[in-house]
């Protein structure tokens, strides 16, 4: 089964994917924000697409834990999606996800600063890729 994963911030939502046997993530995708609706047509239509059995969606805690501002536009997302899918959704800590991200592209020769959207995907990845880490060792 795949999975998908989105990294959901203001301007754009990093997408990733896993290959079919749920040990792998790679970028996908990042879908430019036009507003909530729009945005959840776009998930759902990349999750139909690639026949995804499960969302998995970056919850940004702060490095202390605690859910802020944007943790709690991601639950709201994330309550959304839920009344318009059948699909089932988990949320997985993401801090540091994209400090992970953005390193891993500068390993790669890839200057981040220059593709923001890269970044969302590379980090909607590292999301994915702890998901599938930790499915493994329980």
């Amino acid at each position: 089964m795949r999975i998908l994963a989105l990294d959901v911030g203001e301007k754009r939502i990093g997408v990733a994917l896993s290959d079919p046997t749920g040990v792998l993530a790679s970028p996908l995708t990042t879908i430019e924000s036009k507003g909530q609706d729009s945005d959840i047509d776009e998930v759902l239509r990349l999750a139909e697409e690639h026949e995804a059995g499960e969302i998995v969606v970056g919850l940004p805690l702060s490095m202390s834990g605690r859910r802020g501002p944007q943790a709690g536009r991601v639950d709201a997302f994330v309550r959304a999606m839920a009344e318009r899918t059948d699909i089932p959704l988990k949320s997985m800590d993401e801090r540091l996800s994209s400090v992970q991200a953005e390193r891993m592209l500068r390993e790669s020769g890839v200057e981040p600063s220059k593709n923001k959207a890269r970044i969302d995907s590379a980090a909607a990845a590292v999301v994915l890729q702890s998901y599938l880490d930790s499915r493994r060792i329980t």
